[in-house]
């Protein structure tokens, strides 16, 4: 288990077109497929199962994103996140919490995923999607299980907030 020694948080540069009136629709020319004959159907295996640790760290991502959402909205307090992040990641979330406009449309997590960056189960790299009035953004996030004086626990080591 590795740990960065400076935790960096980067900012993404907005590269979204404004807002249009309409959503593009297809060309009124283009005819619905239709399926082939004779098209044999294949059975889609399962995906893996889901193991107790993903499932927890799973957990543990929605609620700490969610944490860095509602800081960043200024809906909650900022010394809840210390024991949720690793040390400078929390100071820069706060730092951009405070650069934010505070009566902007509040940030609502969507969708959260986690896959194995390790083959002990012990760190997921995360994708989340959130979403502030019609826009949609991402978010990124490695979560660690790290020791500590209690016991082990969860803790989000790097963060990417777009």
């Amino acid at each position: 288990m590795t740990v960065s020694p400076s935790p960096v948080v980067t900012p993404v540069v907005d590269y979204e077109p404004p807002l249009c009136g309409t959503p593009a629709s297809s060309p009124p020319d283009a005819a619905p497929r239709v399926a082939a004959r004779g098209r044999h159907l294949h059975a889609v295996p399962s995906p893996d199962p889901v193991s107790p640790q993903q499932r927890a760290a799973a957990a543990f991502a929605d609620a700490a994103l969610r944490s860095v959402l509602e800081v960043i909205d200024q809906r909650r307090p900022a010394a809840q996140l210390r024991p949720l992040l690793l040390g400078g990641l929390a100071d820069t979330v706060v730092a951009l919490s405070r650069a934010t406009n505070p009566r902007r449309v509040a940030a609502v997590l969507r969708r959260v995923r986690v896959q194995a960056a390790d083959p002990t189960n012990n760190a997921f790299e995360v994708a989340a999607m959130y979403s502030r009035g019609p826009r949609t953004h991402a978010l990124a996030c490695r979560v660690e299980l790290v020791p500590t004086l209690r016991g082990e626990r969860w803790q989000l080591v790097a963060l990417h907030i777009g």
